[in-house]
């Protein structure tokens, strides 16, 4: 008599289901779940109940699984996707440029929009930027990036992939984010400064502006992270 261990069985049963099983491994898994004639014996040998009871089982759960149908991705995965791998970058340590950038947009940038126009304002902003260099980089460097005053400009907006439209909102409101730009134009991150803060206004802005492209900040030619104020009119839709 040749029959199959219950566990050589039920170790195949999800290839078993899948059809990724030989026609013999087939035909072995279904003497043991329904039974044979023992020709060396005249006798029929029943069929195993315990796994036979167990491939129903599984049976059941495959059943289940196909029922769910596909999963569907959140309207803002691709901006959650580009926020995690920003931070991801962040923690493994800040090159050169970003820190350049930040401390532009913390210090200098501040300063020289109050500063005077004319000449003092062209002595205010090359005092900055030098003393800036000074302490993010190496003296030849600074030497080596030795460029014009407009070498550092800020993200601006260059278009949109789709037409852009209002925020609609509980209420009649303008909504203000200030918009995370990325070295490649894109926006990677957003925080609502002005207006409503529930989800959906939130996923109503992240699909707005990830379909948005801007031209990235720049520090002596190079690309760096910048931020960008958008405004978004509100409108409401009452019942």
């Amino acid at each position: 008599m040749n029959r199959t261990s219950c566990a050589a069985v039920q170790s195949s049963f999800s290839a078993y289901l899948d059809g990724a099983v030989s026609g013999q491994q087939m035909q072995e898994i279904s003497r043991h779940l329904e039974g044979f004639e023992d020709t060396s014996g005249g006798q029929r040998v029943d069929g195993c109940e315990a796994c036979a009871r167990e491939l129903a089982a599984w049976r059941l759960t495959q059943n289940a699984l196909g029922a769910l149908g596909p999963a569907k991705a959140p309207a803002d995965l691709g901006l959650r996707l580009r926020v995690a791998i920003s931070q991801e970058k962040a923690r493994r340590g800040s090159r050169l440029l970003d820190r350049l950038g930040l401390a532009w947009e913390n210090m200098v940038r501040p300063f020289v929009l109050q500063a005077s126009a004319g000449f003092a304002g062209a002595v205010a902003l090359v005092g900055g930027i030098v003393l800036l260099l000074g302490m993010v980089a190496a003296p030849q460097e600074v030497l080596a990036n030795d460029e014009p005053l407009g070498a550092v400009t800020a993200a601006h907006y260059l278009y949109s992939t789709t037409n852009p439209g209002p925020i609609v909102t509980a209420h009649d409101s303008v909504v203000v984010v200030v918009a995370a730009v990325d070295r490649t134009g894109r926006v990677y991150d957003f925080t609502i400064a002005s207006g409503p803060q529930d989800q959906t206004v939130r996923t109503q802005v992240a699909n707005q502006l990830l379909s948005r492209v801007y031209e990235p900040a720049s520090a002596f030619g190079v690309p760096i992270r910048g931020s960008v104020i958008v405004t978004f009119s509100g409108i409401s839709v009452r019942g």
